[in-house]
C-alpha cells in the first residue's frame, strides 16, 4: 500500500506549453516553441524524441492519431496514422487455443501468442508517415529539423535510471527472446541496473543512422527507399507477412473531426476506428444523468461506472475488441503555441515494447498491432488482410466560443476514454481546475471488475458495489491501474496551463521561454 501522496502544480506560460510523459521530450518540443515554431512543430518533435527516451511506450515502429485545432479560426482536422495489417496476411496463421471461449470483455488466446509477440504480431507502422504529413500541412519547420533532437538522443542513448531499469526489468523474459532487442536494451540477457553515481546510457546507433537517412532522403524513404529496403528485409527475415509493397502503399489519412458536446464544451475526436465514438456514447449517457456540484462523489462514481460500462457493451459487441484487458503502453502529447493552436497526439507500440522485437538493420522497436484485432473469425474487428484495427486511443480537443480551449489525451489502452470522460466531467460538472482534475481519484470500468482508486472517499466503492463487482487498487507505477493523461489549456486569466500525470516520475510540462 502506498503511504505517500504527490501534488504536482500546473505549469503556466504566456508563450506555449508541451505536456508529455517524459521531460526530455517535452523540453525538446518546448524548445521548438521558443524558437518560433508552432504547436504542430512541437508535437512532432516531442513524439519523435519519445521514441528514443521511452521506447517501451511508443516509437516510429508504431502508429497513432492526432487532432489539430487552429487558434484563430477554430478549424479542426484529424490525422489517422495508425498501423494496419499486411496485405499478405492469412488469418489462419492465428489459430485459437480454445475456439469456444471469449466474450465481450475478453477473447481467447492465439496459439503461441502469435498476435501478441514476435514478428507475426507486427503491423505496418504509420508513425513516420503521420509525423511527416502533419508537418507538411500545419508545421513551419522542415522534416530534417524536426528529426534532429531525436537523432541526438539516439546517438547519446536511452538513459538507464531507476525507472527505465524497472520498465525493462518487468519485460525481460519477453525481451530476451529476440537477439536484436536483447542486444539493444539488456546486459548479457539481464535487465540493466541503474547507478546512483554515474549516468548510464544505451546508445541506439542503428536507429540514429536510420533517422539520419530519413532526414536526408525524406520521410517516404521509410516506405519506398533505402530505409524501406532495410525494414522490409528485416521483417521478412524474421517471419513477418509485411512486404515492400505494404510499406510503399501506406498513407496517413486526413479526415474531418468527429464532433459532439458535453455541457457547454464542443469536443473534437478521431472518427472511425478509435476511442472517439465510444467516448461520445458514454458522454451522452453521463450527461443524461444530470451531474452537478451537489452530486456526491459516490453518486458521480456510480454514474461514471454505469455510463462507461454501457458504452463499452455497445463498443465491444458492435465495433469489436481493441486489445486485451491488460493496460496498453502508449504516449500522449498535448501542445499549445503562443497563437493558441492546439495539438492532441497519441502514438503507441500497443504493448510494453510492442512485439518485443527490434529490427536488426533498422534498429527500431516494432508494434504488436495484431493484438488489436479480435482473433475470432466473423467478428466486427476480426483479423483480415490489409485491415485497420479498432484502436483505443482517444486524443481530444475541446473548444469554447469557437476557439480551442483544452487539448487532452492519455495513455493506457482501454482505460483511456474512461479517464478522459471523468476529467472532463470534473471540469464541466464540478467546476474543478485542470490541476484539481488531475489529482482527483478516478475509477476504471473497462474491465469486468470496476477498479476504484484507494484514495477515493470510502463510500465510493460501496456505492458502486451495489451495481457492479468492485476492486480497490492503488494508482501505482506498476502495475498501471489507471491511464496516464496530459493536457494543455487556456488559463482564465490569460496565457496557458499545462498538467502531466502527477504520479508518473518522468511526465512533465515544459514551457516555451519566449
Amino acid at each position: 500500500m502506498q503511504t505517500f501522496s504527490i501534488r504536482r502544480p500546473a505549469v503556466r506560460s504566456q508563450h506555449g506549453l508541451v505536456a508529455a510523459q517524459n521531460r526530455h521530450a517535452a523540453e525538446a518540443g518546448a524548445a521548438v516553441l521558443s524558437r518560433g515554431g508552432n504547436a504542430m512543430d512541437a508535437a512532432i518533435v516531442t513524439a519523435l524524441v519519445l521514441s528514443i527516451v521511452e521506447p517501451w511506450l511508443s516509437g516510429v515502429g508504431g502508429g497513432g492519431f492526432l487532432v489539430h485545432a487552429d487558434g484563430k479560426t477554430g478549424a479542426l482536422d484529424t490525422l489517422d496514422f495508425n498501423v494496419r495489417a499486411p496485405r499478405g496476411l492469412d488469418p489462419a496463421d492465428y489459430p485459437l487455443t480454445d475456439a469456444g471461449s471469449g466474450n465481450w470483455f475478453a477473447w481467447p488466446a492465439v496459439v503461441g501468442d502469435r498476435n501478441v509477440a514476435g514478428y507475426s504480431a507486427i503491423c505496418v507502422p504509420g508513425a513516420i508517415a503521420g509525423f511527416a504529413a502533419a508537418l507538411e500541412r500545419y508545421g513551419t519547420i522542415s522534416w530534417s529539423e524536426a528529426l534532429q533532437p531525436a537523432i541526438e538522443h539516439a546517438e547519446r542513448g536511452l538513459e538507464i535510471d531507476w525507472y527505465a531499469a524497472l520498465c525493462i526489468a518487468v519485460e525481460v523474459a519477453g525481451l530476451s527472446r529476440d537477439p536484436a532487442i536483447s542486444s539493444l536494451l539488456l546486459d548479457n540477457s539481464q535487465p540493466p541496473k541503474a547507478s546512483a553515481d554515474t549516468r548510464r546510457f544505451k546508445p541506439m546507433t542503428a536507429k540514429a543512422e536510420l533517422l539520419k537517412r530519413l532526414a536526408k532522403a525524406g520521410a517516404r524513404d521509410f516506405y519506398e527507399g533505402e530505409a524501406a529496403r532495410l525494414i522490409a528485409g528485416d521483417l521478412e527475415a524474421g517471419g513477418s507477412a509485411i512486404r515492400a509493397d505494404d510499406l510503399a502503399n501506406y498513407q496517413a489519412v486526413w479526415s474531418p473531426a468527429l464532433t459532439g458536446r458535453y455541457r457547454d464544451l464542443d469536443i473534437a475526436a478521431i472518427p472511425g476506428l478509435s476511442g472517439g465514438p465510444t467516448f461520445f456514447d458514454a458522454a451522452r449517457r453521463l450527461e443524461a444523468r444530470g451531474l452537478g456540484q451537489d452530486t456526491s462523489q459516490a453518486d458521480a462514481a456510480l454514474a461514471y461506472a454505469t455510463a462507461i460500462r454501457e458504452a463499452y457493451a455497445v463498443r465491444l459487441n458492435s465495433l469489436g475488441h481493441a486489445a486485451t484487458p491488460q493496460a496498453g503502453c502508449t504516449s500522449h502529447v498535448s501542445a499549445v503555441d503562443r497563437d493558441g493552436n492546439m495539438v492532441s497526439l497519441t502514438n503507441t507500440l500497443l504493448s510494453r515494447f510492442g512485439a518485443r522485437v527490434a529490427l536488426p538493420q533498422a534498429g527500431i522497436i516494432m508494434n504488436n498491432g495484431m493484438m488489436w484485432f479480435d482473433p475470432r473469425p466473423g467478428q466486427p474487428n476480426s483479423i483480415a488482410a490489409g485491415a485497420k484495427p479498432l484502436a483505443n486511443m482517444c486524443p481530444l480537443v475541446l473548444s469554447r466560443h469557437g476557439k480551442p480551449w483544452l487539448a487532452i489525451g492519455a495513455a493506457g489502452g482501454r482505460t483511456i476514454f474512461p479517464t478522459l470522460l471523468q476529467m472532463i466531467s470534473g471540469i464541466a460538472d464540478y467546476g474543478l481546475s485542470l490541476e484539481d482534475v488531475f489529482h482527483r481519484p478516478r475509477i476504471d470500468a473497462s474491465t469486468p471488475r470496476i477498479k476504484v482508486d484507494a484514495r477515493a472517499e470510502p463510500d465510493v466503492a460501496a456505492r458502486i458495489a451495489g451495481a457492479f463487482p468492485v476492486e480497490i487498487v492503488e494508482d501505482t507505477l506498476y502495475p498501471v491501474n489507471f491511464s496516464v493523461p496530459s493536457a494543455v489549456m487556456w488559463a482564465e486569466d490569460g496565457g496557458f496551463l499545462g498538467m502531466a500525470h502527477p504520479t508518473s516520475p518522468w511526465a512533465a510540462v515544459a514551457a516555451a521561454s519566449a
